[in-house]
């Protein structure tokens, strides 16, 4: 049980290391570290920011697989989902999407279901569903008020609907 926790907190450190080196533009490096991470003890957390740093370097089969590898270890964390209908939004497979994102709107493990809406909203913004997509900014909004992505989305689909 020693050496499990051991690892655990090596992975965990390792994991940190990786975030604050790709919030630093630092991409090559954060891969490197967030495998290292996932060697010692595989989280989905960890496999949801490999995931990230895929999509920013626009690998987007690999991110995916990152997300999906990150639900089966933990199909409670809410990020993977909304993560993986992203980058699906991004690929504009604009109707994959919907599954993930309403998934991640009621995973138990999620502190920002705000972002989840508000991708819901783009994806049926995309699909000409004007008041869905606004239903969902304004569900968005009504968990976060101040989620500013939510409000500029509704903003510019009201003056698109007068």
């Amino acid at each position: 049980m020693r050496d499990e926790e051991f690892s655990k907190r090596q992975a965990h450190d390792l994991r940190m290391q990786g975030y604050d080196r790709q919030q630093r533009g630092e991409l090559a490096d954060a891969i490197i570290l967030y495998k290292r991470s996932i060697d010692l003890f595989p989280t989905a957390e960890a496999y949801t920011l490999l995931g990230w740093v895929y999509s920013q370097i626009d690998l987007y089969e690999e991110a995916e697989a990152m997300c999906k590898k990150a639900i089966e270890i933990d199909p409670g964390l809410g990020n993977a989902y909304n993560d993986l209908g992203a980058y699906l939004m991004e690929q504009n497979r604009w109707e994959e999407a919907i599954p993930w994102l309403e998934e991640a709107t009621t995973a138990p493990r999620y502190d920002s279901p705000e972002f989840a809406y508000t991708n819901l909203g783009r994806v049926y913004e995309q699909l000409g569903d004007y008041y869905l997509a606004l239903n969902y900014y304004n569900r968005a909004l009504a968990l976060s008020p101040r989620y500013l992505p939510a409000e500029w989305a509704r903003n510019e689909l009201l003056c698109k609907l007068n």
